[in-house]
């Protein structure tokens, strides 16, 4: 069993209750309150560009140049491939995708995007992989399991979201290097690549419940221009 067969053995309850949770039930059925969608799409935007950043610390920690193509390849999936499922989410919710952009962070958002800029600054370069790589795998599991299971046509509200996400999304490759990493790691490092991934995984969980109940912090503040936390 390789590293990360291990990773999804040890998180494969993160990754039921995923499949379980009512917002990916409300995408299979094409269910979900239009609040609930532009809950989730600003707070996605916001995530993603986190991310964005993410692989740039990455790419400062590399040595080669196909680890910098590898995350240089990513950073261009988010500009240009993957505004596609927001907008299918935007569509349905009947609102301009423009008009998602530069809200504040909910609390699991932050709570999420700064355990990832955390382990991005203090981490290897295998611990940043792994604190990234529940985000691709959960979404190409998800999206696999709703075509399975709905094998939706056109008619399907997310037809678009559940496509795009069914297909391979460098989740492979990520996987690979990730193990490659795991190889030539101390006992201690990949303990920690552990410790990151399982958190990630329950920080996946979450963001969808974040989504689903519409979470915002509890006393509500005017947020200075410009910021997202």
């Amino acid at each position: 069993m390789s590293f990360t067969q291990e990773l999804r053995r040890q998180a494969d309850g993160i990754f039921q209750a995923i499949f379980e949770h009512p917002f990916v039930r409300g995408i299979a059925e094409g269910s979900l309150a239009r609040e609930q969608l532009i809950h989730y799409v600003k707070q996605d935007f916001e995530y993603l560009n986190a991310y964005m950043r993410i692989y740039g610390i990455a790419i400062s920690k590399c040595t080669s140049r196909e680890d910098i193509a590898a995350f240089n390849e990513q950073i261009s999936f988010i500009l240009h491939s993957e505004i596609h499922p927001h907008q299918n989410f935007c569509a349905v919710a009947g609102v301009a995708y423009e008009e998602m952009q530069g809200y504040p962070l909910a609390p699991s958002a932050h709570h999420y995007i700064h355990h990832m800029l955390t382990v991005a600054h203090e981490g290897s370069l295998g611990e940043i992989m792994a604190v990234l790589l529940p985000c691709p795998w959960t979404y190409l599991e998800i999206g696999r399991r709703l075509l399975d299971e709905v094998r939706p046509d056109e008619s399907h509200p997310f037809y678009e979201w559940i496509n795009f996400y069914q297909s391979e999304n460098l989740t492979t490759k990520f996987r690979e290097r990730v193990d490659a990493w795991a190889e030539g790691a101390t006992t201690a490092e990949r303990e920690r690549m552990i410790e990151h991934f399982m958190l990630s995984c329950q920080l996946e969980y979450m963001f969808w419940d974040m989504a689903y109940k519409q979470e915002n912090w509890p006393v509500q503040m005017q947020a200075a221009v410009g910021s997202t936390i």
